[in-house]
């Protein structure tokens, strides 16, 4: 059998059970249990990047601290606002906006205390 059609239909049976049982509750909250799993992994990351470079982010100049961390913090902020009033349009433009700005001052912090010139 086709790998492709196997799969799609390991799709469908699955869907035909979850529409059968009237299990689609089931699946929100186990979208958000995946969310919140989500996020906690990417802090966790976040954190272990920290703490492996936090003796060399201590030695940086006050302005590149506060720049790195404060665009880190925006970022939190960023995807915590998304995540509880999930915008659209002009809204989820400037969420895409913000994220991106934050992580330029991020990448600029870090490469600008990283290059030896």
């Amino acid at each position: 059998m086709n790998p492709t059609l196997r799969g799609f239909l390991i799709i469908t049976a699955i869907a035909a059970v979850v529409f059968v049982l009237q299990l689609e509750q089931t699946l929100v909250a186990i979208s958000v249990l995946l969310q919140i799993a989500f996020l906690l992994a990417i802090a966790f990351f976040v954190y272990m990047v920290w703490r492996d470079n936090r003796h060399e982010i201590s030695m940086w100049p006050a302005r590149v601290q506060v720049t790195f961390y404060g665009a880190a913090l925006l970022i939190v902020a960023d995807i915590g606002a998304y995540w509880y009033d999930r915008p659209s349009g002009l809204d989820a433009v400037a969420f895409l906006f913000v994220l991106a700005a934050c992580a330029f001052a991020l990448w600029r912090a870090w490469r600008d205390m990283r290059t030896y010139t």
